[in-house]
């Protein structure tokens, strides 16, 4: 019996077994006919391009019957298996594996029907400009498309026709999208040809049409709010923002930020939207617009942006924000660099004003945030208004630099006359609690110092010279510089007063450069420029104590001072003026090297060119004398032209005491030429203009020319006897002996005296 019901069950086990492999059997047969019928038809429809609709429907549905049959297979074969798992693993095995083959080719037909109706959908939404539905259907068909790639099985010629049907209805569709945007916002704009310049931008207008039926009725704003959904899910909504964006910044926004007399008018058109339009209402004599009026204009154009194109929800995001992330950074660069650059004051005592700026520009954003054209909290345009304290001290450095550089590349000989009743102009400033301390102090101290001998009024005052016009204005420019850094932040004052300091390095580097041919070509600009120096070192003495209690820590703790400088400027003043000094030496040398060695002279050509070359040193002098008159101080002018005069006498007597051989004639005419330079040589001291308060000076010539008093010796020697030079000697405590050596006084008496029994007596007394 047991038996029995064995052979039973097998054999219904058996039969089941050949029934479900009759039925896989016919199943792929069923599939394989299918899927040559679905492929030759997608081929022909978007390949070939034939026209199958009703053929086409009819193997969609049989593709529906074939993959509800295969899941009915596909579960009878997992009931099957589960309840024969350990009697035919391998027969069930596989069948499983043909029919995933099926059912991998069912679901590829499947993903064909899906873009075969997802592209028969698009059609359909675009001619009813239903553009988002159109936008959602060409992403299920690309996704279909993107399935079908990923199948290795796919054939590739059929699924390279499907992917340029997708790419051309893509195309189509950005360009009818394309082509609404165009209509929603359109651009009157100048030829490119033109200059930007205030003209061509008077021909920009920007339209904004809202949509119309054909019956002319005003369609609501849905349509626009279509199409930027449907250009944000293919993915081109941002390249047309930021078209629209270049455009917008480049003839609109920008050049109202630019030109004053450039505002913006907004029309209102029945039925056919708005027009935004640039015009000129009347010629500004302003160079710069003001912020209040950048600021209004650029609310009026953002604002009907925003109330008839731009307050539209994409995603999570308005397509104002999108505008402003494109265009933010670069307004608000223009607005700082065009306008609030320009707006910054020139004056400390106009700060307190900038405020009702800072407001503004505050409201400004506050706008832009409320229409959502603007993230975040601070912006580098609010920082910039509210940093007008750095920007005010850098623009006021910056102003301060170029007009000190100006006034040091000016013309120097244009000069005013400094004498010691001369004071600075120091603004009057409030006495701080230290000045009172000091003061009382140095009262006491004059009650016990009542005996003490006092200093002259003019003590430590600065002589009476010329000094350059420009140099007293760059004086000035630096006291109502540091005038500004009184009061002022503790970051302004600093800047302000190292920018004062940065002036007088500026002028240590930048006149001895450019003026460096000038001031050794010209003796009156390099005496002028020696006076500058000196000029500029004695205020900088006192300049930083003046300031210093009056200006934010650290800089009245000591900082502010410009005593290091003073060393300097000394210094380049004396070696401008000693480099003069040697062009003047090199010339006086040379002319007197013309008058072949004085030697020689009683023959007449000799003796011209001595006494020419003597005329010329006399005449160098007295037009050097000329020029440095009323220039230099007195003790300078006198020590220069001491010097200078010495040079040349110090060679005159070279040269003689050079000569071996002085004829009595030669000893005449060398007379005759050093009686001249006595003569004529205290006459080029004239440091005064008033001729009659230069006799004292020439009076001195001894002090200033060292061996004016040797020369004057050697010209009585020259006209003297034996007798009366032996005189003058005394035994070496003459006159003559603290003028010359023995051996050059021997020399010079053998030049003189022929070989006699009296000059070897002579020259025995010369000891």
């Amino acid at each position: 019996m047991a038996s029995f019901v064995t052979e039973v069950l097998a054999s219904s086990g058996k039969l089941e077994k050949e029934d479900l492999s009759s039925k896989i059997s016919k199943m792929s047969r069923k599939v394989e006919d299918t899927k040559e019928e679905v492929c030759d038809m997608i081929n022909k429809r978007y390949n070939e391009f034939l026209p199958s609709l009703q053929a086409s429907e009819d193997l969609m549905g049989q593709v529906d019957e074939v993959s509800k049959e295969i899941d009915v297979l596909k579960n009878c074969i997992e009931t099957e298996v589960q309840q024969n798992i350990h009697v035919a693993v391998t027969d069930f095995t596989k069948l499983k594996q043909q029919l995933e083959k099926n059912t991998i080719i069912i679901t590829m037909l499947g993903h064909l029907k899906e873009f075969h109706n997802a592209m028969e959908e698009f059609g359909k939404a675009l001619l009813e400009k239903k553009y988002v539905n159109a936008a959602k259907q060409l992403e299920r068909a690309r996704a279909s498309v993107d399935s079908l790639k990923g199948w290795k099985s796919s054939e590739l010629p059929l699924l390279s026709a499907l992917s340029s049907e997708l790419t051309v209805q893509r195309e189509n569709f950005i360009y009818h999208l394309g082509d609404e945007w165009k209509r929603l916002a359109i651009w009157k704009l100048p030829s490119s040809k033109e200059p930007a310049v205030l003209k061509s931008f008077l021909k920009v207008e920007l339209n904004l049409c809202l949509g119309c039926s054909k019956d002319g009725e005003q369609q609501p704003p849905a349509l626009l709010c279509c199409v930027l959904q449907a250009l944000a899910i293919q993915g081109d909504l941002q390249h047309k923002i930021k078209l629209f964006s270049q455009v917008l910044l480049k003839n609109m926004l920008k050049p109202l930020v630019m030109y004053p007399s450039l505002s913006v008018k907004v029309t209102e058109q029945q039925g056919e939207g708005t027009v935004l339009a640039l015009q000129c209402l009347e010629e500004s004599h302003d160079e710069r617009s003001t912020p209040s009026q950048v600021y209004g204009k650029l609310i009026l154009v953002l604002k009907t942006l925003h109330s008839h194109l731009l307050d539209v929800s994409i995603g999570e995001k308005k397509l104002s924000a999108i505008l402003g992330e494109l265009i933010w950074m670069e307004i608000s660069q223009c607005i700082i660099h065009e306008c609030l650059l320009y707006s910054i004051p020139t004056n400390s005592s106009q700060l307190d004003k900038y405020n009702t700026v800072i407001k503004e520009t505050e409201e400004f954003e506050k706008s832009l945030k409320e229409m959502q054209y603007l993230q975040g909290d601070s912006t580098d345009l609010l920082k910039y208004a509210r940093d007008v304290n750095c920007h005010f001290a850098s623009k006021k450095c910056k102003d301060v630099i170029v007009a000190a550089r100006k006034l040091m590349t000016s013309k120097m000989h244009n000069t005013v006359r400094i004498t010691p009743d001369s004071k600075l102009p120091l603004p009057k400033l409030p006495v701080s609690g230290s000045e009172v301390k000091v003061r009382q102090e140095a009262r006491k101290e004059e009650v016990t110092l009542d005996n003490v001998k006092q200093l002259a009024a003019r003590t430590l005052c600065l002589p009476a010279c010329r000094i350059s016009e420009s140099v007293q204005q760059l004086m000035e420019l630096a006291l109502n510089t540091l005038c500004e850094a009184v009061g002022s932040s503790t970051q302004c004052a600093l800047q302000l007063f190292f920018t004062v300091r940065n002036i007088f390095q500026l002028f240590y580097d930048v006149v001895p450069t450019y003026h460096k041919e000038n001031l050794l070509k010209f003796p009156h600009l390099a005496a002028i420029q020696h006076n500058n120096c000196m000029y500029l070192a004695h205020h900088l003495l006192t300049l930083g104590h003046h300031f210093r209690a009056h200006l934010p820590q650290p800089l009245s703790e000591g900082v502010a001072t410009f005593v290091d400088m003073v060393p300097g400027f000394r210094k380049l003043g004396v070696q401008c003026f000693l480099a003069q000094l040697n062009v003047q030496r090199v010339e006086l040398l040379e002319r007197l090297s013309t008058a072949r060695n004085f030697s020689n002279l009683d023959d007449e050509d000799n003796y011209t060119a001595a006494s020419k070359a003597v005329r010329q040193v006399i005449h160098q002098l007295k037009q050097l004398g000329t020029v440095w008159q009323d220039v230099l101080p007195v003790n300078i002018y006198c020590k220069a032209m001491g010097s200078l005069l010495n040079i040349a006498i110090a060679e005159v007597i070279t040269k003689i005491m050079m000569l071996e051989d002085i004829s009595s004639e030669d000893g005449e005419h060398l007379h005759t030429l050093c009686q001249t330079i006595i003569e004529e040589g205290p006459l080029v001291f004239i440091p005064l203009a008033e001729e009659n308060k230069n006799k004292k000076y020439q009076e001195e010539v001894p002090i200033y020319v060292k061996k004016w008093i040797t020369f004057k010796e050697l010209v009585i020697v020259l006209r003297a006897n034996l007798q009366e030079i032996v005189n003058r000697w005394a035994e070496g405590k003459g006159p003559l002996a603290l003028e010359f050596s023995s051996s050059e006084m021997k020399s010079l008496i053998r030049a003189l005296f022929q070989n006699t029994e009296r000059r070897a007596i002579a020259l025995t007394k010369i000891k």
